[in-house]
């Protein structure tokens, strides 16, 4: 099992900037220093609530904190942008991390981007296939020629390429079914989000494994999950230093229309028990591990990207729950490997 670092570098409006920075370097830089895998973050527009850095000059900064560990675009709304100024960026930043980088894609689910770009909401799945598809044509081929609503390009050449060949790895971020067969269709694999039910990712990797197997494509070679998580001494205390936090991101969420992008009637707005069960992960690190368990068990992921940090809380609980995770959780895990009956070995 493989671990990864989640930074979304979001913060309070009005806070300092320069000085949380900082704190989210000091993340990095545990995590590199104590074994992690991985580090990345995401990408939104205009997030009413909280102030965050955007996806690529973040990224290019979070290299040079990371050493060997690989770097996660998790992901880019890439609905949102020119296929031209995406492909390039994206090749910058696999050169910036030596070839060690994952392309994360989404389509994004809030009506204000949508609007913000003048992507009409009825056209987003085609307006991102196309973006993906043409990203793609940059990066492998030495004409390039298309018309589509993002751009036109007549006989052109890619400024940049990426490193690795024939290009990064693309992880697809899927809430719904449809989303999720995509992922099956379009990706490399599908990049698990946090915000849904073990139960509701359980029945959906069941779809993705048919879907696979319906275009005669392998299960991916690595699948990777994202999971909110703190670890302290104890469940009282991991919920009384990061539920405050944590509740208000997800009503954040709820606000945004996360939760509607969600399969069901599945709702953020509960009290934070409920919202939590088979969602959050709390406690000490044998109650981690344990509610950990399913990842692999149920769903068969080989990847877990943590998040243990949210708008509002203090950096040094972040790093406290880290150094847990990375003395007494990181070891146990590292001796996980899929079950029989897996979703990896179904």
């Amino acid at each position: 099992m493989k671990v990864g670092i989640f930074l979304t570098c979001q913060h309070p409006p009005g806070s300092d900037i320069v000085g949380a920075l900082e704190g989210q370097y000091l993340m990095a830089r545990t995590a590199r220093d104590r074994g992690w895998d991985a580090v990345g973050t995401g990408q939104h527009y205009l997030s009413e609530g909280v102030r965050q850095l955007q996806l690529v000059p973040f990224l290019a900064r979070l290299a040079a904190e990371a050493g060997d560990m690989m770097g996660i675009a998790g992901v880019l709304l890439a609905t949102l942008h020119n296929p031209v100024e995406a492909a390039e960026c994206i090749a910058s930043l696999d050169a910036i991390w030596r070839g060690n980088f994952a392309f994360g894609v989404g389509l994004g689910y809030r009506d204000v981007e949508f609007d913000a770009f003048k992507v009409p909401r009825g056209s987003r799945v085609r307006r991102f296939e196309e973006c993906l598809d043409t990203i793609k044509r940059l990066w492998t081929e030495d004409r390039v020629s298309v018309d589509t609503d993002a751009c036109t390009l007549s006989g052109v050449t890619a400024t940049c390429r990426p490193v690795q060949k024939p290009y990064p790895p693309i992880w697809f971020a899927a809430n719904n079914d449809n989303a999720v067969r995509r992922a099956a269709r379009l990706g490399d694999t599908w990049f698990i989000n946090p915000h849904a039910t073990i139960a509701t990712i359980e029945r959906q990797m069941a779809l993705y494994r048919a879907e696979l197997a319906r275009l005669g494509k392998p299960f991916p070679t690595v699948l990777p999950m994202a999971r909110e998580i703190f670890c302290a001494k104890d469940r009282a205390t991991a919920l009384a230093m990061a539920g405050p936090y944590l509740f208000e991101k997800y009503q954040t969420y709820a606000a945004w229309g996360q939760d509607k992008a969600l399969p069901g009637e599945d709702s953020f707005q509960r009290p934070l028990e409920a919202l939590g069960a088979e969602r959050f992960v709390l406690g000490s690190p044998e109650e981690c591990f344990a509610q950990l368990r399913p990842c692999w068990e149920r769903v068969g992921a080989d990847l877990l990207v943590f998040r243990t940090h949210w708008s509002g809380l203090p950096v040094g609980s972040a790093l406290a729950s880290m150094r847990l995770i990375s003395d007494e959780l990181l070891p146990e895990l590292r001796r996980i490997a899929p079950t029989p009956g897996s979703a990896r070995s179904a």
